[in-house]
């Protein structure tokens, strides 16, 4: 699927992101399921990375340069990535999916799923990168 990625009507929507896994395998098959999950569509594969469109974004998982620094999501930069879900229904089969998972935990179990103040999944990948999936009101 192409789809134009430079069209001004998509202005101030994210483009895509880029994420730097300490081990790529692992984190390409955790965002491999949950991508997929979310209406992604795999691109491109190289010995160094993946990468997955939805529409006009796309989104990178590359293998890190350095992988001596653990992810801190409390340090300056990256905090979490946050997806829209499409239902309710989803965001609760996702976190069956997670607790399932060797890779990954449901946080914030003791006040799941409105840990937030709204519906959704708060999990980690395999590099401690938060994802929130968030569910329509």
């Amino acid at each position: 699927m192409n789809h134009d990625r430079s069209n001004f009507e998509h202005t101030g929507q994210l483009h895509h992101v880029e994420l730097c896994a300490s081990d790529l395998a692992a984190s390409v098959d955790f965002w491999a399921w949950l991508l997929t999950e979310l209406g992604y569509e795999q691109n491109n594969e190289w010995d160094g990375g993946r990468s997955w469109s939805n529409g006009p974004t796309y989104i990178v998982i590359k293998q890190a340069d350095i992988s001596d620094d653990p992810f801190d999501r409390q340090a300056p930069g990256l905090n979490h990535l946050a997806f829209h879900a499409d239902s309710r229904a989803q965001v609760d089969e996702l976190t069956a999916e997670i607790r399932e998972r060797a890779d990954s935990v449901v946080l914030y179990e003791d006040q799941h799923p409105y840990a937030g103040g709204y519906y959704a999944l708060y999990c980690e990948d395999p590099a401690g990168i938060k994802v929130e999936v968030v569910s329509p009101e």
